[in-house]
């Protein structure tokens, strides 16, 4: 899966407003939501929703557009959390070797009992397994994992 680059969030951005977020929300309904559309549902001329879609995009708010996918109906028929601790301060390498791996859908660095939680989505329980057990067992800096196996997902849409 490709990675995006993001934008450099402007650090004089200003804050998001109802129009703001609710353009938010309808992208994130529909990312081929086109302009004309989405200036009518917000109630504001086309110019003035491009150039709300355009400021938020460099400023960073809205760091690229994306297809959803049904995992299962495109060959990932099995989903998983998977927890890590981690040796202290190997975070950046961890989430570099982390980021090669096949499947890994999202990466993130928590606080807690564990250091790590990622969502990864697999072929079936045996690529899942291999994963595990083969890939992220054998990064160094890893001490332990947990896996929690995902029975059902919904994807939700933030609201404003």
């Amino acid at each position: 899966m490709p990675r995006e680059q993001m934008a450099e969030p402007d650090p004089h951005s200003r804050p998001l407003d109802a129009i703001d977020r609710t353009i938010l929300r309808l992208l994130q309904e529909d990312g081929r939501a086109s302009i004309r559309s989405v200036a009518e549902r917000v109630h504001v001329s086309r110019a003035n929703a491009y150039a709300r879609i355009n400021r938020l995009i460099e400023d960073g708010v809205i760091r690229g557009f994306t297809a959803r996918v049904d995992h299962e109906r495109a060959g990932q028929g099995a989903s998983a959390y998977i927890t890590l601790k981690i040796v202290q301060n190997s975070w950046r390498t961890v989430r570099e070797t982390l980021l090669t791996l096949p499947g890994v859908a999202h990466i993130a660095l928590v606080s807690g009992d564990f250091d790590v939680l990622m969502l990864v989505h697999t072929a079936d329980n045996r690529s899942l397994r291999e994963l595990v057990l083969t890939r992220i067992q054998a990064i160094p800096e890893v001490l332990s994992s947990r896996t929690l196996l995902v029975f059902e997902e919904t994807d939700l849409v933030v609201d404003d």
